[in-house]
């Protein structure tokens, strides 16, 4: 039975993050545990946005897209992952496509919603008198829905060209879900287009955030030196350096398996690489941006109060 992209592959395998028979039990629990931490987290930070008015601002208005996608793409994958550590994971075509999509857009999301916090916390330090105007909720909400529409298409062109490969024999991925890389290789047709798009796709996604953010910071480091009270410098550092470990650990791993030097390097790197930004990185968010920030701390002692007291 083909699929109905004419190839003679009906479904893959997945063969996970390791072979090795000792680790997967280990590995398991671990990725569970990590999975379980990354839900409650991520679900928990979300509730608590919507629940105290006073984080009911454009800096808690990104956090809790940010929460949202997290929790996502880190769905879309891990329950995958986990399977691949108990038994043969077998993922249909079908499946496969719509997993690759889903991962795609989230992914492309979250780079926006980054780079969206950066530019937000430009305007909080660096015009802070026009930042009722400029951060209104017109701006915060075409910000995300730009963010949004770029997942969308970035997503559709991604699958949309990997659709249109055939795949004859070779249905064994070697990763734990349905990435591009992966896939490019079992193709037995020209795999050029795809390459092309995901250089553009990937290009405009990862570089252009980038760069907007290293601008960003920039400038906001340079307003902050411009500042003479040590308190205050302190106190403008403490608003960014959240964003700053967040985006290192994002961008700094997708980058590395996309914009590698050679094309040969171990999958397994590629494996690790992608470990954290779709599976530690969702985890840490919620925490990266609770344990250092006094508002959120105060809105979760509120909030557990009015529980007990209920």
């Amino acid at each position: 039975m083909a699929s109905g992209n004419g190839s003679s592959v009906t479904q893959f395998i997945l063969l996970g993050l390791t072979q090795q028979p000792e680790l997967q039990l280990p590995l398991f629990l671990l990725f569970l545990g990590t999975y379980l931490v990354s839900v409650v987290g991520n679900l928990g930070l979300i509730v608590l946005i919507v629940l105290n008015p006073h984080l009911h601002t454009p800096m808690y208005y990104f956090l809790f897209n940010l929460s949202f996608t997290d929790l996502c793409y880190s769905s879309v994958i891990t329950p995958r992952m986990l399977m691949s550590f108990v038994n043969q994971n077998i993922i249909s075509y079908a499946e496969c496509m719509a997993q690759l999509f889903f991962f795609a857009f989230f992914v492309i999301d979250e780079c926006c919603i980054l780079t969206s916090m950066a530019y937000d916390r430009y305007v909080a330090i660096c015009k802070p008198l026009l930042y009722r105007i400029t951060m209104s909720h017109q701006v915060c909400f075409m910000l995300m829905a730009g963010g949004y529409a770029m997942g969308f298409t970035g997503a559709m062109a991604h699958t949309g060209c990997m659709m249109r490969l055939i795949f004859c024999d070779g249905n064994i991925i070697n990763h734990y879900m349905c990435d591009t890389p992966p896939l490019l290789k079992l193709s037995c047709t020209s795999t050029s287009i795809n390459e092309l798009v995901v250089f553009i796709v990937v290009g405009v996604n990862i570089i252009v955030p980038s760069l907007t953010i290293f601008i960003s910071y920039t400038l906001i480091l340079s307003n902050i030196l411009c500042i003479h009270s040590t308190k205050g410098r302190s106190k403008a550092f403490s608003t960014c350096s959240s964003h700053i470990i967040t985006v290192s650990l994002f961008f700094g791993s997708s980058a590395f398996i996309y914009f590698k030097s050679s094309p040969a390097e171990s999958r397994d790197q590629d494996k690790v690489s992608t470990v954290f930004y779709t599976i530690v990185g969702p985890m840490m968010n919620p925490f990266i941006y609770s344990l250092r920030n006094k508002d959120v701390q105060v809105a979760l002692s509120k909030t557990l109060k009015k529980m007990v007291l209920v």
